[in-house]
């Protein structure tokens, strides 16, 4: 039994009680000053070749090396995902915004979810990988969750790869980057 129980109206937690749920508009609202990176996440395989605009990403373990990943389940890169078995985490690098927005689904030129926009290789897995990503995850799924409108992927990495590229990341609606912040002292 899980510990919250959500329905559209009010969650109940284990007491019994019901708690109404926040306001959607509120959430989002919320959520938005989250600062949170810039990922492409791509699968290949009998399914196809798909990749999609991800903010959630996390580190799950070290031993072993795993993640997590959250695709909108209407997203096509979420069934081929599930199908293909594999994923691969694109982490963007600052000059790779325009990148981001093909696989959001709305690029400044171009077609939305167009390999074309990027020189790719293939991964070990065969997912698409963006060489001069500031990282890349390549992933076999250990494990899935639905929740809510998304699935939640866990994939455990069978390769990485680094760069000295700062990462894109997203704040406010807005592209961003971090900065270092001056030592006092």
């Amino acid at each position: 039994m899980s510990v919250l129980q959500a329905s559209s109206s009010a969650i109940s937690i284990r007491s019994g009680r019901a708690l109404p749920a926040a306001d959607r508009a509120a959430f989002v609202s919320a959520m938005s000053g989250a600062v949170t990176s810039v990922n492409v996440v791509t699968t290949g395989g009998a399914a196809g070749m798909f990749g999609v605009t991800v903010s959630a990403m996390a580190s799950v373990s070290a031993d072993p090396p795993m993640l997590l990943v959250c695709v909108n389940q209407r997203s096509p890169a979420c069934a081929a995902i599930r199908e293909n078995g594999v994923f691969c985490v694109n982490l963007l690098a600052v000059h790779q915004d325009s990148i981001s927005d093909v696989f959001a689904g709305h690029p400044r030129e171009g077609e939305a979810f167009d390999f074309r926009c990027a020189q790719w290789q293939a991964a070990a897995t065969g997912s698409a990988r963006l060489p001069d990503a500031a990282s890349t995850f390549d992933c076999a799924v250990h494990d899935s969750h639905d929740v809510g409108t998304h699935t939640i992927f866990v994939g455990r990495v069978v390769e990485v790869t680094a760069t000295q590229s700062a990462p894109l990341a997203h704040c406010r609606r807005t592209y961003c980057h971090p900065a270092a912040l001056p030592l006092n002292g």
